[in-house]
């Protein structure tokens, strides 16, 4: 099924008769796109939206179809390639499934992990990619010094380090102290919901979503006044929004 869409692809690429734009493109131009089909498909999925969900799925296919044409015009690899080698890593990464002996104690990541050793990686920093939202590499990079033996073991040593970065930024003179400083708050705010088992990105992503329903309530309370209200009767009409819900 994924072959019309392949030939769709390499139609629009031709030199002499495909399109001007998809002609121009390549890896670096398209990945800005790859990243925000993701977000649309995550987005249809928050929203229930099955039909949504079904275009933007393929919205993403798309992507991956794109970014392997453009790889199989260099003579890097091609879709078959690329459908190949994640059918071999997701055998490979549950025999428990798919091994012909019994096999017993299976861990994935400790799966990968030996993978990451057998490509010649020479850090557990190896292979989280830069491109990731930065609270989702904060926890994963976290989640990589753990497995080395780098982690506190209770989760007030965490907070306690929150504590102490709060202090730290409060103590930044300079405008790049005060940046560098935030940056290990955050981080460190991270470690936190981490060792509660809270994935950050989706904790922040709902704190978002709470804060703006609130946000708009209040505007629909107060009208076209609002943003003449004081703090103090903005903060008002929160608490009346926030102990209504």
């Amino acid at each position: 099924m994924i072959n019309p869409l392949v030939k769709i692809m390499a139609r629009l690429r031709d030199p002499e008769n495909g399109c001007s734009w998809d002609v121009a493109q390549d890896f670096k131009s398209i990945a800005p796109y790859t990243i925000e089909e993701a977000y649309e498909v995550s987005d249809a999925i928050d929203r229930d939206d099955m039909d949504d969900l079904k275009d933007e799925l393929g919205d993403l296919l798309l992507q991956v179809v794109f970014h392997s044409q453009m790889a199989k015009e260099s003579g890097a690899f091609t879709i078959e390639d690329v459908i190949t080698s994640i059918c071999n890593k997701m055998t490979r990464r549950h025999p428990h499934i798919f091994a012909e002996t019994d096999v017993k104690n299976w861990d994935w990541e400790k799966l990968k992990e030996e993978e990451r050793n057998d490509s010649g990686h020479a850090s557990a920093m190896d292979g989280v990619a830069y491109a990731l939202p930065a609270l989702m590499r904060a926890q994963k990079l976290q989640k990589r010094a753990k497995r080395t033996g780098f982690d506190w073991d209770e989760v007030d040593d965490c907070i306690a380090k929150l504590e102490e970065e709060i202090i730290e930024l409060r103590a930044a003179k300079t405008e790049a102290q005060q940046h560098e400083e935030s940056g290990d708050l955050l981080f460190a705010a991270v470690n936190v919901v981490r060792h509660y088992g809270v994935d950050a990105e989706i904790a922040l992503k709902e704190g978002n979503k709470k804060f703006e329903k609130r946000f708009r309530k209040m505007e629909e309370l107060a009208g076209k006044t609002f943003t003449a209200l004081s703090l103090e009767e903005k903060e008002q009409l929160w608490q009346k929004v926030k102990y209504t819900e």
